[in-house]
């Protein structure tokens, strides 16, 4: 991919589709690119809006503090709905879209955790919480569990607010949810949380200035230059990088630098198409 593309992202994502979307926080916008580097759509924006996962690259959601709305998007990047907060809540720290109709909230005048469907207006739950999230990064809901992840630490909570589990997590970026597998996409490292144990490092790179990962491989920008690191198995991660060292069995990376020299990549991205039923379905 052509390193001017790559220049001044803020943050990328990568759908199963090969896909890749960069979001540049110098001018506000949000851009999508196919596995070959051709762009397929472009957003303008007024305002930062945090982008969040993209595992459903036809409604894709984005999240402003600042105009306290969600934005989705479809596969070109063009608006197909807008949820303004404004009129009905206080002031929405965060919001979750949890799947097409509903989205977590986090009403930080009202210090509640709402649960909002947004097709029809109306509140499905509403769950107090005192704790404060003031430093809050991103938000997430599942299985009856909140996970909140804010510039220095990692936890978890119940609906009820009862701490469950909590870690010191550096330059913490998002989530990522795999089926049960919860992920932490950090400035230039992935996590993975063990339930209620620890949280281990399945993939690292100090020099790394984004990272990011899809069902099929872990990718990040280093040096302006896009790399790409094949998983050994579709749905299992490997164990922990140490720093400073390539990953068993991991080509070298130099070899996925620009698009001509990475025919490997293409031939990836190819068989994305056979497991579309999964990565989109499953989710």
């Amino acid at each position: 991919m052509d390193s001017l593309k790559l220049k001044e992202a803020g943050d990328m994502l990568a759908d199963d589709y090969g896909n890749l979307y960069i979001y540049k926080n110098k001018d506000f916008s949000f851009t999508k690119y196919d596995s070959t580097g051709k762009q397929i759509g472009k957003m303008m924006l007024t305002v930062p809006f945090k982008p969040q996962n993209v595992q459903n690259p036809l409604s894709v959601a984005l999240f402003s503090e600042n105009a306290q709305e969600l934005k989705f998007v479809d596969q070109n990047l063009n608006e197909i709905q807008r949820v303004d907060f404004k009129q009905k809540f206080s002031f929405i720290k965060y919001a979750y879209a949890e799947d097409l109709q509903q989205i977590w909230l986090m009403d930080e005048s009202m210090k509640r955790l709402i649960q909002y469907n947004f097709r029809n207006e109306t509140t499905i739950n509403s769950y107090p919480f005192d704790a404060n999230f003031d430093d809050l990064i991103d938000l997430l809901v599942y299985d009856n569990k909140v996970y909140v992840l804010t510039k220095k630490q990692f936890r978890v909570f119940t609906l009820k607010f009862e701490k469950l589990f909590e870690a010191e997590v550096e330059n913490g970026k998002r989530f990522r949810r795999e089926n049960d597998m919860i992920l932490i996409i950090t400035k230039n490292t992935i996590l993975r949380y063990i339930p209620d144990k620890e949280l281990v490092k399945i993939f690292d790179d100090p020099d790394a200035q984004i990272v990011d990962k899809n069902t099929l491989a872990y990718f990040e920008i280093k040096a302006n230059k896009l790399y790409l690191y094949t998983l050994e198995n579709n749905k299992e991660t490997k164990p922990p990088a140490e720093p400073g060292t390539t990953p068993k069995d991991n080509k070298d990376p130099k070899e996925h630098e620009e698009k001509k020299e990475q025919p490997d990549l293409i031939k990836l991205m190819e068989e994305v198409s056979e497991v579309q039923s999964l990565g989109i379905d499953n989710l």
